[in-house]
């Protein structure tokens, strides 16, 4: 399949999902409630599919563009309402009705969520131990003190028995606090704890977090083959092949993989004369790396993975699952700390703390759930969850035309004793669709800028 469309297909499904779950909190709550719900759609514009059991009972429907949906209730504001259909219609609720109503469906987006952490932790995953490799120089890891063979065994005493979680915790611990405590056990088996010391420009470049911290797990030296290219890539054009032997580099012999990592990341944008031994003939190349932003500057990228035997770093595998009850209290924590991230991550753009880079449009969240899907299953579940997990923080913005917006009106409601006036309501609904609108065409600007890039 081409990788365009695993990753459309992917993106399509996470999305419909995602939507789907939050429009059916809307409307079974308001079944429940007591109002009726005259549509059910997902997606917008064209039909193409539609049910309804008779003319007074809920049509729903699937349009053609899934970037959305809306459950249409019965409502004096939106047009005339039969006298039989008043007592069902969503204005004539009292105020809990219509809070809940609206709470809902972000409610149900952190539901799914720790549903599926929930089902990802009783199903365990299958990950490498979190024991460091080279530790980088002049990095938060470094000047913390860590060293290559070092093993993270808990971070602000969270265990992080596998090399995902322990980086997990620590990018969250970088974002949300001034100095991170990580319990380490070293190569020569000495049980310490290490601090790293946030700076306080660290926020100026969240995207960064992973190059600043400065660490990459342990790993044998692999030989220098080439496994992969990524289309239109400087290795692609260079002429490298899947197979290819790196044999030497500028006169330098080429030992192992990570040898040949550094030397690119060395040189971005520089001509590099390369010898590559393919089918017992020595081929000469010359290759230029791509320059791509780095957390210290510009480094080199070729674009090309490395061919790993099957039998890898078997030794450092370990299986991690927890039991019913420890994985629901571990999802409920795991869905809180995501909210909470996403929250932060989003009160520093807005203070500038943060960059306005981090802000993600359907292009580059479609790669994201594309690339977790080639990872397996697990991994597009957990990205899954993280997007349900945005999906519903931010939706409880208190920005007009969002469910928080509503919400919003409704606790000055609850205060004041009477409704906020339609025309102050209105007026307030312009700014949001403004608000919405450029955050919209700010995100497509940085997904394309991107893919340019």
């Amino acid at each position: 399949m081409p990788p365009f469309l695993h990753t459309l297909i992917y993106f399509l499904a996470a999305l419909t999902v995602l939507i789907a779950i939050h429009e059916y909190g809307h409307f079974i709550v308001a079944r429940f409630v007591g109002v009726k719900v005259l549509k059910f759609s997902i997606g917008f514009g064209r039909t193409l599919w539609r049910y309804q059991k008779s003319p007074n009972d809920t049509e729903y429907v699937i349009g053609i563009l899934p970037l959305g949906g809306y459950v249409k209730m019965v409502d004096e504001r939106e047009g005339a309402v039969s006298p039989d259909d008043l007592p069902h219609a969503f204005n004539r609720q009292p105020l809990p009705g219509r809070f809940a109503i609206v709470a809902a469906g972000p409610l149900f987006n952190f539901m799914l969520a720790i549903l599926i952490y929930w089902t990802v932790f009783m199903l365990g995953e299958t990950g490498i131990r979190p024991v460091l490799g080279p530790v980088e120089t002049s990095t938060l890891a470094e000047q913390a003190g860590f060293r290559e063979g070092d093993e993270i065994l808990a971070v602000d005493g969270e265990e992080t028995p596998t090399w995902n979680l322990a980086i997990g915790e620590l990018i969250a611990g970088l974002i949300d606090r001034d100095r991170v405590s990580v319990d380490v056990r070293t190569a020569e088996g000495e049980k310490l704890v290490r601090v790293l010391t946030v700076p306080s420009d660290l926020s100026d470049q969240p995207d960064h977090l992973h190059e600043r911290l400065g660490l990459q797990p342990w790993q044998p030296a692999l030989l220098p083959v080439i496994d992969k290219l990524l289309p239109g890539s400087a290795a692609e054009q260079a002429g490298l092949a899947p197979g290819d032997l790196l044999a030497s580099v500028d006169g330098t012999r080429i030992g192992d993989w990570r040898q040949w990592v550094q030397f690119v990341r060395e040189r971005p944008s520089q001509e590099l004369h390369l010898t590559v031994e393919r089918e017992g003939q020595l081929v000469n190349l010359v290759i230029t790396p791509l320059a791509v932003d780095g957390a210290a500057g510009k480094v080199g990228q070729i674009g090309a993975s490395v061919r790993v035997p099957e039998d890898y770093l078997k030794d450092m595998q370990v299986d991690y699952r927890l039991s019913i009850v420890p994985a629901l209290i571990a999802a409920v924590e795991k869905t809180s700390g995501d909210s909470l991230m996403t929250l932060k991550m989003v009160g520093r753009m807005l203070i500038g703390r943060a960059s306005v880079q981090n802000l993600s449009g359907p292009i580059s969240i479609a790669q994201i759930v594309g690339q977790a899907a080639e990872h397996g299953f697990t991994y597009f579940l957990r990205v899954l969850a993280i997007v349900s997990v945005s999906l519903a923080v931010l939706n409880l913005l208190p920005i007009p035309v969002l469910d928080g917006g509503h919400l919003a009106f409704y606790t000055i409601e609850a205060i004041k004793g009477s409704p906020v006036s339609e025309r102050i309501q209105a007026a307030c609904q312009q700014v949001g669709i403004f608000i919405l609108l450029t955050l919209m065409v700010l995100a497509f600007y940085l997904d394309i800028g991107r893919l340019i890039g």
